[in-house]
């Protein structure tokens, strides 16, 4: 059985809690040591699946990663790379077919050659049961095998970043074999691909990769992986400090733990890496009744947010202000599109609307309750529109549990709502098609679409129309076209985006410095560790 060294809980976690921190699979006494050369890798993400076809957060993403291999993948500078494909799709003059040539010579964990049948399989499999089959379901229409190593995908229409589509890694494919009785159910625990690893144990606290003797690739640089999940950030924090793990990413920590490890690895006792950027925060504003209705109270909000000051006092620093839906590593980004703080303008769009001096404006904010850097938000934005607008506006803040905020939010309820949003694969539409989209519009009312599920309601005609042309167009003429419909987006400010958010992970001395691919994942198979010396600790 699958070892992780007690001392690790005993320390970081009250015994009340160590039921909750690991399975008791992993606790046994009788287990062997780890393996010279593996490592362990923390987190704060319960893995209660591995099958793809359900993968929709971060946690199983960063698994899958090692595990199986994506069509194509996202470098460390934004370019993309083929890796089960061999080339970039090729498509028919009216864009509505893809064929792509599939690398030869490579096979799934369980010896199952990896072939054009076999991707379609996959394929097939994801667009009938994924959690997040409307990704593929939504632009793909048939897919076959046009050869022994070639597929083809018969598209509803031409979309332009397809190759940044097919390098999710919820589309890796899966064994025909493996998965011959799972065709149409989640295969939950155990995953068969073709990544560097494959999976030697599952339970939803720990995960046991090795190395997989037939890969295509590079092999690992390490002899294995055991991927852990602690179950608040004090634990973690814990964990890495002491040395009980290895590396340690920043999914679920807390702020004030971020500062400390950052200044862990500033003084040289940790090993840090911040990858792309690709999670944004933002405000919400229920668009489509009263108050927030009128575009002039929205666009004096708008400019009340000091994205500074809210930085310095929640962030810590470590969350840069945002001023775009589109995050700035992706082509389309325009840095300036929403309005900046600009206090005297605030006051002059309230006046315009009939507040101050004797009439202030009570405005509503909704915060995650069981998020604490929400709350912080709204405490501090509440107070420095006490200092700067106190004449003109009051936030009245209230919070809620996330789940069940997310559970009303297509109903209208919130008149405005902290909110983030990490797109599942790294391109603009990802960003904006949640957001903006409206299938279904009355004027500036979004009836149905991205616009109603994500609760602002807000549409304006002709929209929606060069949204679906921004994925059809490309190059320039496309980045143009996305840089335009924030800037379209902002004139209104349904939304307000308050910071952006990058991956960090945490390595102790004697591991490698890590490294985060393009869709903001570690890449676990270059990590290498030595021995740690005994008794080292920050």
């Amino acid at each position: 059985m699958p070892s992780f060294p007690l001392p690790l809980l005993a320390r970081a976690l009250p015994l009340s809690l160590l039921v909750l921190a690991l399975l008791a699979p992993a606790l046994g006494g009788c287990q062997p040591q780890r393996p010279s050369g593996s490592l362990i890798v923390a987190s704060k993400s319960r893995i209660d699946s591995l099958d793809p076809a359900t993968a929709s957060r971060i946690g199983i993403m960063q698994v899958l990663s090692a595990l199986g291999d994506p069509l194509y993948a996202i470098g460390a500078n934004g370019r993309i790379e083929p890796r089960l494909a061999t080339a970039l799709p090729q498509l028919s003059p009216d864009g509505l077919r893809a064929r792509i040539p599939l690398r030869q010579g490579v096979s799934f964990h369980d010896g199952t050659p990896f072939d054009a049948a076999a991707m379609v399989f996959s394929l097939e499999r994801f667009l009938a049961i994924g959690t997040l089959g409307y990704q593929l379901g939504d632009r793909v229409k048939a897919v076959r095998a046009t050869g022994p190593h070639e597929i083809e995908l018969e598209l509803k229409r031409p979309f332009s970043p397809l190759p940044r589509l097919l390098s999710a890694i919820f589309l890796t494919p899966v064994s025909p074999t493996a998965y011959r009785t799972h065709r149409d159910k989640p295969l939950a625990d155990r995953f068969v691909g073709t990544g560097p690893y494959r999976l030697s144990f599952f339970s939803g606290h720990q995960q046991r990769l090795v190395p997989f003797a037939g890969y295509w690739g590079r092999r690992p640089a390490n002899t294995g992986i055991d991927l852990v999940t602690l179950g608040n950030s004090t634990a973690l924090f814990g964990a890495l400090r002491s040395g009980e793990v290895d590396l340690l990413l920043s999914s679920g920590i807390e702020i004030d733990h971020q500062q400390a490890l950052h200044r862990d690895a500033a003084a040289g006792r940790l090993r840090e890496t911040v990858g792309p950027a690709l999670e944004i925060g933002y405000l919400t504003l229920l668009s489509d009744k009263a108050p927030l209705h009128n575009p002039m109270l929205r666009r004096a909000i708008a400019h009340s947010l000091d994205r500074r000051t809210i930085g310095e006092r929640v962030n810590r620093g470590l969350r840069p202000g945002l001023r775009q839906l589109v995050p700035p590593t992706l082509p389309g980004s325009d840095p300036h599109a929403w309005p900046p703080y600009r206090p005297a303008e605030a006051r002059r769009l309230f006046r315009q609307a009939g507040y101050c001096n004797d009439r202030r404006f009570a405005l509503p904010l909704t915060f995650r309750s069981d998020i604490p850097t929400d709350r912080l938000f709204a405490l501090t934005w509440q107070a420095q529109l006490r200092r700067d607008l106190h004449d003109c506006v009051t936030l009245e803040v209230s919070g809620m549990e996330s789940t069940t905020a997310y559970a009303q939010l297509d109903k209208g309820v919130f008149p405005m709502i902290l909110l983030d949003w990490m797109g599942d694969y790294p391109d603009a539409d990802n960003f904006l098609a949640p957001l903006i989209g409206c299938s279904r519009a009355e004027g500036s009312r979004c009836l149905e679409g991205g616009s109603a599920l994500s609760g602002s309601f807000w549409s304006e005609p002709g929209l929606e129309a060069d949204l679906q042309r921004s994925t059809v167009v490309a190059g320039a003429e496309r980045e143009r076209l996305l840089r335009s419909l924030q800037q379209r987006t902002a004139a209104a400010s349904p939304y307000i985006p308050v910071w952006l958010v990058a991956p960090v992970a945490w390595a102790r001395p004697h591991v490698s410095p890590p490294r985060f691919d393009g869709s903001g994942r570690v890449v676990l198979a270059e990590l290498r560790g030595r021995p740690p010396a005994q008794g080292v600790q920050p």
